[in-house]
């Protein structure tokens, strides 16, 4: 079926509009007409093939909301109308351990991505949520809570459970302590997350640029870790550090503030980091960890958590034709704290 999207059409291009084919829908696919997409700093990377193998032309935009245009056949979870989310993977296995296990973002074939993925079927590339519409098979398809507001709901399907997995996975609940590096898109939702689980949270900076808006998200701290003073009287003050941090950085700083136990978790950099000091994980049975979002049905809790605490990022609206302006400002951190895409910008 023909459809409307915007596309780089080969590495380091403007998006531009795109007519393209979305296949036809199969017996377990739900076809979901988009009402917004969030804009990723993932999306910048693969336009830009940051990290290598991305096909072109590519339809970026992996955190989606919508509406159910129809359904295949065999589809028993939702009907034409519903209000619909979905998240960076539309496929894999659902055969293997991990698969059976929930986590199908860690599939033994791979989870097939919302955009630059292979259609594990067809072997078709599949693009991405800056369109008029998008075909999903039905497993990979989240419900939306009725009370969140559908502006607001697209970056919790990436930014949300990348944050909320972690700190559900290590355990965070009322008195946890955790501690936040960084305050973009991810640390923004860390920070909101980690707050609604009742958790003591504390915002890590470089400078104290960034308090006033930690303390307005929620936190109830702020460390400066350039302060060498400040970071030596945190030693051992917490739990689990979530690291946003998306560049390469110095995580020997950061481990001496876990208490015994405790987890610095990275879901930001994607790559190297600087040599790591082993003596404070040694010293105190700490431990360094990465997570990468979570499984559909984590995903399906994490938005059902959402709606019971009213959590949602904080979002700046865009049209569509402004995409690459809004490229340039998230390279130079200029958004509080993630673009949304109103699809009904998009042409016909």
């Amino acid at each position: 079926m023909k459809t409307v999207g915007y596309a780089a059409k080969n590495q380091g291009s403007e998006l531009t509009e795109f007519s393209f084919e979305r296949r036809d829908l199969r017996n377990n696919d739900v076809e979901i007409e988009i009402l917004y997409c969030g804009v990723c700093h993932s999306d910048l990377h693969a336009v830009r093939n940051d990290w290598g193998g991305s096909d072109y032309p590519l339809v970026p935009g992996h955190e989606i909301v919508g509406k159910v245009m129809s359904v295949g056949s065999d589809v028993k979870k939702y009907k034409q109308g519903d209000t619909v989310a979905v998240g960076c993977m539309v496929d894999s296995c659902k055969s293997c351990d991990q698969c059976d296990n929930d986590e199908e973002q860690f599939c033994r074939e791979g989870m097939v991505g919302t955009y630059a993925g292979k259609d594990r079927i067809s072997g078709e590339m599949t693009q991405g949520g800056y369109s008029k519409d998008v075909v999903v098979r039905e497993e990979f398809v989240l419900s939306v809570p009725e009370n969140l507001d559908l502006s607001r709901v697209a970056p919790l399907l990436c930014a949300g459970i990348t944050t909320y997995s972690p700190l559900h996975k290590w355990g965070v609940k009322k008195g946890s302590r955790v501690g936040v590096i960084g305050l973009g898109g991810l640390g923004h939702m860390a920070v909101k997350n980690a707050v609604a689980m009742g958790a003591s949270v504390t915002v890590i900076g470089r400078s104290e640029s960034k308090k006033d808006d930690a303390v307005k998200l929620g936190a109830q701290h702020y460390l400066v870790s350039s302060n060498d003073d400040e970071m030596k009287d945190s030693q051992s003050a917490f739990d689990v550090i979530i690291d946003t941090v998306p560049v390469k950085h110095d995580l020997s700083i950061y481990t001496p503030l876990l208490d015994i136990d405790g987890a610095l978790i990275i879901v930001g950099q994607v790559g190297p980091v600087e040599e790591l000091n082993t003596v404070p994980l040694l010293m105190g049975r700490r431990q360094v960890a990465g997570s990468l979002i979570g499984g559909i049905a984590e995903t399906q809790q994490m938005l059902d958590f959402c709606g019971e605490n009213n959590v949602l990022p904080e979002c700046e609206m865009i049209n569509i034709d402004e995409i690459n302006t809004a490229y340039e400002r998230m390279e130079k951190s200029d958004v509080r704290y993630r673009f949304v895409i109103d699809m009904a910008s998009l042409s016909a």
